[in-house]
């Protein structure tokens, strides 16, 4: 089998724009969802529904890898889950390292989903000396001073920094001299990094705080939508007893 440092997906030699790139792995969670229920096709729009995209788009995005369905029957559904997993090079072996096992890094070693799609957690790697040795998820956590030689092992092209901000961008530019051009970066920083290397960021702390804002602005479109409700009430009444003025009382009598 292949491995990751062999082997580059071809979305960018053939122009698909990095936007599509981002919904693929959408679109195949989907489809191996249908996959597991034995459902052999499916509509452009049930699949766009099942993404959370518009169908119009779904099209629009597997025109570029050549898939344009059958019209009256749809797409095939283990035919598109291989082709988009060629496509995103999940057909072969990523071996993966992992620098940073606290919390979080050792919650992303247990993570079943990596090996599912095709990556392979290769090494575990921590700067804390009482850590080396310890089996985390079935694999022996190494030291730091041994990144450069497991990565040179395993043909480590992909790196997942967890750890704290302070340490990441040294991690980075150690992972990068030593050949990974692929990172996933959990750690709370932005990482500098040279040209032809990928960096993906993922910030829960960010996440909380746009769903906070959502939230915000949903809770003050309640109180004006209560606000508006309550004034139409008012003027609902106002409108059945015309005697009474915007106040509520009786209009004054003018003398005769």
């Amino acid at each position: 089998m292949a491995t990751g440092r062999t082997h580059r997906p071809a979305t960018r030699s053939r122009g698909i724009p990095e936007a599509t790139v981002a919904r693929l792995p959408l679109y195949l969670r989907a489809l191996t969802a249908l996959s597991e229920r034995s459902v052999p096709t499916v509509s452009s729009e049930e699949l766009a529904a099942a993404a959370g995209v518009n169908s119009a788009k779904l099209r629009k995005d597997f025109s570029y890898l050549g898939s344009y369905g059958t019209r009256g029957v749809g797409y095939d559904v283990e035919y598109l889950v291989y082709q988009i997993s060629r496509e995103l090079g999940l057909t072969q072996d990523w071996p993966v390292v992992i620098v940073g096992i606290g919390n979080l890094g050792a919650a992303l070693a247990n993570y079943g989903g990596f090996a599912s799609r095709g990556f392979r957690v290769a090494a575990l790697i921590d700067a804390d000396p009482e850590m080396a040795g310890k089996p985390v998820a079935g694999i022996p956590v190494q030291h730091t001073d041994e990144l450069e030689k497991i990565i040179d092992e395993n043909g480590v092209s992909i790196g997942v920094i967890a750890t704290p901000a302070g340490a990441a961008q040294q991690v980075c530019e150690r992972l990068v001299a030593a050949g990974v051009t692929s990172i996933l970066n959990f750690a709370p920083t932005v990482l500098n990094v040279p040209d032809g290397v990928d960096v993906r960021k993922v910030d829960l702390s960010i996440e909380l705080q746009i769903l906070a804002f959502h939230e915000q602005r949903k809770a003050g479109e309640e109180i004006a939508e209560a606000a508006e409700a309550a004034e139409a009430a008012e003027a609902a009444r106002t409108a059945r007893d015309p005697r009474k003025g915007p106040d509520g009382d009786m209009p004054a009598v003018m003398p005769a």
